[in-house]
Parts: C-alpha cells; structure tokens; sequence
C-alpha cells in the first residue's frame, strides 16, 4: 500500500470527528480479514485493540498465532457464521457481531452452556431486505428478541447491519436511519437477555453517514489497511 497504516489512522480519525460533532464515543473495529499478524500487530501499535474477523478458520489461525497477546487483542467475528463453527468462537471473542438467525442462537446457546459462559452477541438486521444478505427484516426483531428470552447463555448487545454497497454513500442513509429508530424503539421496551448498547452499521465505504445517522460501532478494513491481498488457494 501506497500510505502507512498510521498516515490512514490519522486521517480517519479526523473524518470521523467530523461526522461525530458531539464527540459521542465511536468504537472502531479494524477488520483484518486477509491480512496477516503482522498487520494486526501494527494496528495494535497504534492503539487499535478491537480485531474483527469474518471467517472462523481464519479467525482461529490468527487467535492462536497472537495466543501470547491475547490480553491486548479484542476479537470480534463480524462475518456470517456457520452453526458447525460456533465451538470456534465462543469463550474467544468479545462479541459476535451476525447473529442472524433462530438456529444460531440456539447453537450459541447451546455451546455457552456447556463452556459456562455468557456470549455477547448483536442481531443482525438486513434492513434493506437484500437477498445476498444475512439477517432478520425490521419487522421479525421484536419477535426475535422474544423468543431468546428464556435463554441463560446468549445475551445480545445491540444490532447490526450492512447496508447496499452503493458508489454515492449517502444512498444507504434510508437503511442506516431505519436501523437506528428500531435501535431507539427497542431501548425503551423491556426484553431478558437484550441491552441496546451497540450500534454496529457502516464499513469504509459508508462509514461516516452511518456516523451521522447513530451508530457507535464502525467495521473498517479497507479504509485502514488499503485493499485486502488475496488468499492463496
């Protein structure tokens, strides 16, 4: 890449600012997908301690390179997960950002039990009802959030969402302002399990209108990193 990783830093520091005149607090999650430990080294140097990742197997290869600064890393699984790796995440992330379905709640659940843990997790919202997407619609949260509250191990801690990819980021404003008012909804209403904490919308592309639209939780790789290299196969 052409400029540092700091240079980047700097400059999406500043641009969040300015999308964030009231200087709520914003936690930025540096997305590491295809990259190596050394790049997920750099961005602990520079302060950055929330690491997200979006495939398990990638994940773990990562977890166990970085075991002995495990102290210093927070990891968050941001991509869909599959029911059958779930026993690779839970008890190691912070938070799983793409609870998205009944199914894998019930596995999360399931796998929080038998570790004794509780597992932070956010509901994954596809707010513009994209086919190629994850997640519930608007409509089906609040009988969502229904449904896990007799559950002892998985506790949701917000929502999430990818809006459409578009050229001009301020079309997906509709989809972050949609997400936000059902956020605000349902801090008001009264769910076990279920604390509205994070809002975790937008990504390098749409960031900071997500920014502006509410949300307190931005995903960013590319916009950190430069363009991600591609896996050997």
């Amino acid at each position: 890449m052409n400029r540092t990783i700091k240079k980047n830093w700097i400059d999406t520091q500043e641009r969040i600012e300015k999308a964030n005149p009231d200087g709520k607090e914003i936690t930025v999650i540096a997305v590491t997908k295809t990259h190596g430990t050394e790049v997920i080294e750099k961005a602990l140097a520079l302060g950055l301690r929330e690491i997200g990742e979006n495939k398990a197997q990638e994940f773990v290869e990562k977890y166990e390179l970085l075991e002995s600064r495990k102290k210093d890393v927070h990891w968050h699984m941001i991509g869909h997960l599959q029911r059958n790796k779930v026993k690779y995440v839970v008890g190691k992330t912070k938070l799983i950002h793409s609870l998205d379905s009944m199914r894998l709640a019930k596995e999360i659940e399931k796998r929080g039990e038998s570790e004794g843990l509780t597992v932070d997790t956010l509901l994954q919202v596809n707010a513009a009802k994209e086919d190629a997407k994850y997640g519930i619609f608007l409509e089906d949260a609040r009988s969502f959030l229904k449904n896990i509250e007799s559950f002892k191990h998985l506790k949701i801690r917000g929502l999430m969402t990818m809006a459409p990819y578009y050229d001009d980021p301020e079309k997906t404003r509709e989809c972050f302002r949609k997400l936000k008012n059902l956020f605000e909804d349902l801090k008001k209403e009264d769910y076990n399990n279920v604390s509205m904490e994070y809002l975790s919308m937008g990504m390098s592309n749409d960031y900071e209108v997500a920014i502006e639209e509410g949300s307190n939780m931005i995903r960013l790789g590319r916009t950190l990193f430069g363009e991600r290299p591609k896996l050997k196969k």
